[in-house]
Order: C-alpha cells, then structure tokens, then sequence
C-alpha cells in the first residue's frame, strides 16, 4: 500500500514539477535562440541580423523549381542534385542560373554563398567562372557569365580565366608587375544598364575593385560574403579552410535601389568547370542611423557611385498616339495651305507692280 502524503509531501512534489517545466521551456528558447530563428549580434555596435527564409537557399532545397509557386527558379543547364545545385558541369559550352523570384526590398543586408568550383582542368586550361546578382532584371541569359550584358544592379564575379593574361601573351607582350592580375580573381561591377562587361579584358575598365581567390579544386568549404550597408559595399571570401573572414573590396558611395533580384549564374566555354552552389543565405541588418544620414540614405531608382561618372541612358521616345499623330499630321497641311495662300497673294502683287512700271 502506498504511503499517503501530507501537505508538505505535496507541495514539495509540486514545486519539482514546476521547476522541470521551467527547465524544459529554457532549454527550448535556448535551442530557438541556437538554431538561428532569432536575431544576432554581429560586429561592433548596435547591428543585428535576421535570416530572411524568402530569399535564402539550402539543402533539402525544397524551394527549387519552375513553377510560379518556387522561390527559387532553374534556367538553362542548371540542375538540382542532393548535395548542391550545379549551375554548369564540367562540359563545354554550358550555362546555367538560378534566380530568386521575390523582390529584395532591405535596406541593408548582407548575402553569404557557400559555393564550389573543381574540374579536370589543369592550371589555366579551366573556365569560366560563376556570378552572384543584384539586378534588376531576372532570367536574363547571356554572355556575362551566363547572364545579359548591360545589366541593371550589382555583379560580384569569380573570375577562374584569364583571357586579357592570354591575349598578352599570344602578342608577347607582358604586364608590368603592378598591373598583372593573379586567377582565380574576385571583382565587383555595379552597372545603370549603359556598360558593356569587357570579357576580353575581364571586366577590367568596369570594375570597382578586386582580390585573388583561389578557390579551384580544394578539399574543404568556400564562402562569399555580400555586405550591403549604408551605401557602404564590402565583399569578403572565406576560402583558407579556417572559418576566417578575409576581405577583399570595399566600395563607399555605392547607391543600389531596392526591389531587384538576387541570382546566381555561370557559363562554359572552349574551357569547362562544375560550377556548385551549395547555399545562398540572406540576413536583413538592423542598423542604426542619425536624422542626418536619413536624409543622405534615400532611395534611388538607378544604380551608382560616387565620384564615379556612368554614362546616362537614354530613354526610347514613347511612340505617338492616333490622336496626336493625327493633329501633328492636321495641323502640318493647314500650315502648308496657309503657305501657299500667302505665297500666291505675295505673287499677284508682285506682278502688279511690274505692270504699272513698264506703263
């Protein structure tokens, strides 16, 4: 028979259970809180970051297809595998993409992509190279990496050929020390639809900046960070395997307008790569700002920087309408008519003149 308890038995027992369930619903906010689902600090001062799901890409990759119901969509050779979405195999003459399909309106934020580039090539017999997009447009195929040239927004290419090296050498020239670039080679571009990339010399006169990246062939993981911050542009890479950022561009003045698309993209040619992606992760960052950055931070509605001149575009004309084709047209033969009226009266007494002279 068991023992009955009094009322300190019970209360006792009570105030374990209750300290178990406080235990429990600890541990699970700090599992939440673990797991990303919150925010979080990062760097110094008051900036914090929120994973945004809607624009971010990962293994099971659930949200990858063709429909209009996908976050995610597939162009060209792209495919999705178990492990990774390969935009290109290593096979020549490929090009493929992956586009999100809802519009980024951050303010800032801050893009991290864990990709991978290895192949068969030996050095420089390898290419091309992969691209990650803030551009207007979307699904746009083309030559810049596997995208449409005079583009609208912000490229960031890894570049893994050098043509412009190859083009030098085949006129034996060579490169001063100082202007010779090392491949695999990360730059920046940001365009308002009037710039061609220069593919032959590998987007140099375009580029805001740029870094070495060897990133081909190795055995453990690659990141690429996109830092989008008061008009402030940073690029860094993560490629030494020691979980480190290293940066590589920063560009102040950089004015990106909100609503465009984040994608990435890559293409083959004579030379061939796989070209992977494994995730591509979005954080939004909340940063503070004075009354008067508020004012400086407005948006744009065309990409630029500052104290960089590019060149304007120019708007097509809209086409007539019937109405003022018609009056254009009504009012060019009333004109025309009047012409030829005054003309005819300015004629006769022309001619009357010279009769009275010669009498």
């Amino acid at each position: 028979m068991a023992a009955t308890l009094g009322p300190s038995g019970w209360w006792q027992r009570w105030r374990q259970r209750l300290s178990a369930r406080n235990w429990s619903r600890m541990l699970l906010l700090l599992l939440l809180m673990g797991s990303g689902q919150g925010p979080r600090q990062v760097g110094a001062g008051q900036t914090f970051e929120y994973l945004k799901r809607e624009h971010s890409l990962s293994k099971p990759y659930q949200g990858v297809g063709t429909g209009s119901s996908s976050l995610w969509n597939l162009m060209g050779n792209a495919m999705v595998m178990t492990q990774y979405i390969r935009l290109t195999p290593d096979m020549q003459s490929k090009q493929g993409a992956l586009w999100n399909r809802v519009p980024c309106f951050l303010r800032d934020w801050e893009l991290q992509v864990h990709f991978k580039i290895h192949g068969q090539g030996k050095k420089n017999l390898h290419g091309d190279g992969l691209a990650i997009w803030y551009t207007k447009d979307r699904m746009q195929p083309g030559p810049v990496f596997g995208n449409m040239d005079k583009f609208v927004g912000l490229g960031v290419f890894v570049d893994t050929y050098p043509n412009e090296e190859k083009q030098q050498e085949a006129q034996k020239r060579r490169y001063s020390p100082g202007v010779q670039r090392v491949f695999p080679y990360i730059s920046a571009m940001v365009n308002n639809g009037s710039l061609s990339y220069d593919h032959e010399r590998d987007g140099r006169p375009t580029e805001l900046g740029g870094c070495t990246a060897i990133v081909r062939n190795l055995h453990y993981d690659t990141f690429l960070v996109i830092r989008y911050v008061k008009r402030h542009l940073t690029i860094m890479m993560d490629i030494d395997g020691k979980h480190e950022w290293r940066d590589c561009i920063e560009v102040p003045g950089v004015r990106l307008p909100r609503g465009y698309y984040f994608g990435t993209s890559s293409i083959t040619g004579d030379l061939s790569d796989n070209h992977d992606v494994i995730s591509l992760k979005l954080f939004e960052l909340t940063v503070e700002r004075t009354p008067e950055e508020e004012k400086l931070h407005r948006d744009v509605f065309l990409p630029s920087v500052d104290n960089m001149k590019l060149p304007e575009v120019t708007a097509p004309l809209p086409p007539l309408s019937g109405l003022a084709l018609f009056l254009i047209v009504f009012f060019s033969l009333v004109f025309s008519v009047f012409a030829i009226v005054i003309g005819i009266i300015l004629y006769n007494k022309w001619q009357e003149q010279s009769r009275k002279r010669f009498y």
